[in-house]
């Protein structure tokens, strides 16, 4: 079967003419198949660049003809524009076009038209749909934005109809978060009505009712080199928070996850974005909560999923201490056995010594381990850190289910008013 690719500018003449040659083969040919991409002209020149640049060809005018390898797969075999489609059509099938010029520009401009009022067409389509959430991520070509985009968009909002998904980047190039947004689009998640990319900080968190904050800047650096970047991230977030305070919705809810100086994140956006409830800014325990669970689990011989109401105290990127006082395990086989619904005491079963010591030092390196082995972030379990902490906010975690956060104190406990 030989499948062919027409692209071009719906007011070019020779894409007309291209076309009108296709479909004649098609209707006499039965192996003869055409795919036709026709785009408003002032969207030709950045499709036709991206298309050459992700497939290796040099290409300048409308249009772009091409040949998909059904059978073989890989990327197609590029003929040109329309007298190498021609010569083609020629070689091949005997067969050619004699189409006068003044019927290629009346053809041309019938396209236009109806490509009008397709792009018209959609615009109302979609001007009938409301999104009723806005979420934003900054930082967005953290490889934990990949694990988390598709499961945000199925299961975590249930009372909603649509969302619009905003994608910010102050690293990385505009490329790649095309690249990511067309990722994005073709997964065709149900729910998601439009995914939109930014470069700019001063287009962020417009409408916001959901920002995810993924993006930090820390290695093992020098001393120097250290404190030139926690200026840097402070600048930022410090500029962050003005821009939420003026440009999101005041019920915007707010997670900043990441392995360094995750508390002055949230701390600072919380200074500078005074007109938002400070119960609507958290930082990220939860993916050190799960670890903690892993390596229980793995003690105990259960599932981690059976380990639950673990509590971290401290700082989670700094000095932090994990709490077993009101941890449970569940289907544990020990002397006493119950029906699914029954736990006991994690403590129980743990040697004291153990816990005060052992049990601390592999929470704290868990997260390298993992990373030594993968050569990668632990992008997984923060994504599914960030879910559970977005599930409990939307209703989706019984009432007694308990999560570790980074939340303000305000003095309770006796413990100091600070992040």
């Amino acid at each position: 079967m030989a499948k062919f690719v027409l692209a071009g500018k719906a007011d070019c003449p020779y894409y007309a003419k291209a076309e009108l040659l296709a479909d004649k083969l098609q209707g006499s040919l039965p192996d003869f198949r055409i795919r036709k991409i026709c785009l408003m002209p002032d969207e030709w020149e950045d499709w036709l660049e991206n298309t050459c640049k992700r497939n290796g060809w040099k290409h300048l005018e409308s249009p772009l003809i091409w040949r998909e390898l059904v059978v073989q797969g890989g990327k197609g075999m590029l003929l040109g524009g329309f007298s190498d489609f021609m010569k083609h059509c020629q070689d091949y099938y005997g067969v050619t076009s004699d189409m006068p010029w003044d019927e290629m520009m009346s053809i041309a401009a019938e396209n236009l038209e109806a490509k009008m009022k397709l792009v018209e067409e959609e615009r109302q389509r979609a001007s009938l749909i409301t999104p009723t959430f806005h979420i934003w991520i900054t930082g967005a070509l953290n490889p934990t934005c990949h694990f988390l985009i598709p499961n945000v968009t199925a299961e975590v909002f249930p009372h909603i109809s649509a969302i619009s998904l905003h994608l910010l980047d102050l690293e990385g190039t505009e490329e790649e978060l095309k690249g990511l947004k067309m990722e994005m689009e073709d997964l065709a998640l149900p729910l998601l009505h439009q995914v939109s990319i930014h470069t700019d900080m001063k287009e962020a968190f417009g409408g916001a009712e959901v920002i995810v904050m993924l993006d930090e800047s820390w290695s093992d650096a020098e001393e120097e080199e250290k404190k030139k970047k926690v200026k840097r991230v402070s600048d930022r977030y410090r500029e962050y928070g003005q821009l939420i305070d003026t440009l999101a919705k005041k019920e915007v809810k707010v997670i900043v996850s990441g392995d360094s100086l995750v508390n002055l994140r949230c701390s600072l956006l919380l200074d500078n974005a005074p007109s938002i409830d400070s119960h609507q800014f958290v930082t990220m325990a939860t993916q050190l909560e799960n670890e903690a669970k892993a390596i229980i689990a793995k003690q105990l011989k259960v599932k981690t999923s059976d380990v639950t109401d673990v509590v971290v105290w401290g700082n989670i990127s700094g000095s932090f201490y994990v709490d077993l006082q009101r941890a449970k395990v569940f289907n544990f086989e020990g002397t006493i056995i119950g029906p699914d619904w029954f736990s006991l005491p994690v403590q129980n079963f743990l040697n004291k010594k153990w816990i005060e010591k052992a049990f601390q030092d592999l929470v704290q390196r868990q997260r390298a381990a993992v990373a030594s082995k993968t050569c990668r972030a632990a992008a997984m379990t923060t994504a599914n850190g960030i879910l559970s902490v977005l599930k409990a906010w939307s209703g989706l975690c019984g009432p007694d289910e308990v999560f570790s956060l980074g939340v303000l104190c305000k003095g309770e406990y006796h413990l100091p008013v600070k992040f």
